[in-house]
């Protein structure tokens, strides 16, 4: 700008070189070449002035850095301050400048911890997996590893539930089978590691949760008088989550779903499995017998429409028959249809088509 300047305040100096004419050959006017090049002047000076404007933020953001290590040296600054965004962007640029750099491997590590720290759990994922794909016999890929875990485990933890206590186990175990599963591969793939044992430690929090999770979706399907569904949850709970409180529940329902189907053999031996090995569950009173559930939900129209505020929700619904009749109804609609063959009919019978005999 200030060279154009000088162009204009330097039009009426007489220091000035001549300037050149030149005549239209159709209108025979005679035009100053220098009037010709004045658009193309402005036209440039405008342009350089705005490529300036637009790419002085990234000049400026890393002026005076102009090696790897004054990179990275900025980057560990930045991480070191709980600046997290300007570390992310800086260790950004390393990779980019230096993809092939001592500290490339490095900077693609560090970015893990810093987008985790900076609460973006996708990107700090992202990175982990890029890590363990591009440096498979790197000497921190454990770290990979254990991030990875971290970041799923950390993933739901947002500022809401900070002051709003809720119940992790009632919520999508996505997320919650996502570390799980990382966290496992870690200790698989390194036993040795100095992050097994926060892993492990993890892991068991981990699974309570996931049992605990299938323990509510049962007892959602036992309220509605999904019996069969509430079963195979509780089930799945006793087979695949040993050691955890929740395989306690998990038989409770069990039994419970068997009375409610009939099926008594099935409801003794999980009552005599809960009497066995958990003796004061809640679902047992003093004298060892099973405390059945008196109310199940089963909410009316009226009462989904408004929101709960109106009608009711609960019944009682009468358990199922303990025995099953000596005979079942299809057995008695065959030996009603059975008649010797040389039985006769009465004249009234077969007026009657049948109705009366």
């Amino acid at each position: 700008m200030l060279w154009l300047n000088s162009v204009f305040l330097r039009a009426g100096d007489s220091t000035v070189p001549k300037l050149n004419h030149t005549t239209d050959p159709t209108t025979g006017i005679t035009v100053r070449a220098s009037v010709l090049r004045l658009p193309l002047i402005i036209s440039l000076s405008i342009l350089l002035g705005a490529c300036g404007w637009f790419g002085s933020d990234e000049t400026d953001e890393f002026a005076g850095l102009s090696t790897e290590e004054q990179f990275y040296r900025r980057a560990l600054e930045q991480l070191n301050s709980q600046n997290f965004q300007g570390a992310i962007a800086t260790y950004q640029a390393l990779e980019s400048r230096f993809p092939f750099g001592r500290f490339a491997a490095q900077a693609q590590i560090e970015i893990v911890y810093a987008y985790y720290r900076n609460s973006d759990s996708e990107a700090a994922r992202a990175a982990a997996d890029r890590f363990i794909r591009l440096h498979p016999d790197n000497e921190n890929i454990d770290y990979a590893y254990y991030m990875k875990g971290l970041s799923s485990f950390t993933d739901d933890r947002g500022l809401i539930n900070r002051f709003i206590p809720i119940d992790p186990t009632k919520r999508d175990p996505g997320r919650a089978s996502e570390s799980f599963s990382d966290f496992s591969q870690l200790l698989a793939l390194y036993p040795d590691s100095p992050y097994s044992a926060d892993a492990r430690a993890r892991m068991v929090f981990l699974r309570n949760n996931l049992a605990a999770y299938e323990i509510h979706v049962a007892n959602y399907y036992l309220d509605r008088r999904a019996y069969v569904a509430a079963q195979r949850r509780s089930q799945y709970v006793v087979e695949n989550f040993q050691g955890t409180p929740a395989v306690a529940d998990g038989v409770a329902i069990m039994i419970e779903c068997y009375l409610r189907l009939g099926l008594d053999d099935l409801a003794d031996t999980s009552l005599t499995l809960l009497r066995e090995n958990y003796p004061d569950h809640a679902s047992i009173d003093s004298d060892g017998e099973f405390i059945i559930r008196s109310e199940i939900t089963n909410p009316s129209l009226l009462y989904t429409v408004s929101f709960g505020f109106v009608g009711d929700n609960r019944i009682d619904p009468p358990l199922a028959p303990t025995t099953r009749p000596l005979n079942s109804g299809s057995q008695q609609i065959i030996n009603t249809q059975t008649r010797p063959q040389n039985a006769r009919r009465s004249w009234f019978s077969i007026l009657t088509f049948g109705l009366f005999d």
